[in-house]
């Protein structure tokens, strides 16, 4: 077979990282003196980069993160308040493992989004399955939904190994089958023994005024908090000091 007929050959077998890098590995063995096996062996692993690659994609574009965020970019420094140990023993997934939950609470502004979708993040590249939501968004989109909607929301909130529920409560009151479904949800997931992880500004002692239903907000978190890490992020507010740098960019440019 001559240079084509591999290429057409290895895409047809749908392998496409292989032949993608077909003639570049072929002139790296002819300019090397490269043995078959070594060459054959580089030319695997190429394909197994991109397979990965693409399976890494799809799981970020299924988990719906609106970013590729991570701890490293958190400026510790600025707000040494935060609990930063814990921080990273989220990060470490070992509650994803054992089917636990994570809460974060605390001042608006202080990472806990960030922190969130860095732990979701990881997640991904370490094969898990998540879906990512604005809470308060989500659940308004739900009671909007149709039967079959609401369905395929409610399969996919299930299915996952991570729920990331971000911002609960920022509207405050949420709507009574917003309440219900994440009752749903929290219940569910709990028999399941698969995780939540949820930021909130509000404490979980005024639950039940913005479910709505103080009953509700008890059964929510004894399932919720029975096996949960739980957060308090206190401090300065990043957004403050970024609004205040442009402020100062800006008239310093003027």
């Amino acid at each position: 077979m001559n240079m084509t007929e591999i290429d057409r050959a290895l895409r047809e077998l749908r392998l496409s990282g292989m032949a993608d890098t077909l003639s570049t590995r072929m002139m790296q063995a002819q300019a090397c003196d490269q043995p078959f096996i070594e060459t054959l062996g580089v030319m695997l692993q190429d394909e197994l980069d991109q397979r990965r690659s693409r399976l890494m994609d799809r799981r970020f574009k299924r988990s719906d993160l609106d970013e590729k965020a991570a701890l490293a970019d958190m400026d510790w420094r600025f707000n040494p308040k935060l609990p930063r140990t814990s921080c990273f023993e989220l990060h470490t997934l070992k509650f994803v493992g054992e089917g636990a939950n994570a809460l974060i609470v605390g001042k608006p502004g202080t990472g806990k989004s960030h922190v969130a979708k860095a732990v979701a993040y990881q997640a991904i590249l370490q094969g898990y399955d998540v879906r990512y939501t604005e809470a308060d968004a989500e659940f308004a989109r739900y009671t909007l939904a149709t039967s079959l909607e609401r369905a395929k929301l409610m399969k996919g909130w299930l299915a996952a190994d991570l729920l990331v529920l971000d911002d609960l409560f920022l509207a405050r009151r949420i709507a009574d089958v917003g309440a219900e479904v994440l009752q749903a949800i929290v219940h569910q997931r709990y028999k399941l023994r698969r995780s939540i992880m949820i930021t909130s500004n509000r404490v979980v002692q005024d639950w039940g005024k913005y479910l709505g239903d103080a009953t509700m907000a008890t059964t929510i978190l004894d399932r919720l908090m029975h096996r949960c890490t739980m957060l308090e992020f206190e401090g300065k507010s990043y957004r403050l000091k970024e609004a205040a740098a442009r402020i100062i960019a800006t008239q310093e440019s003027s």
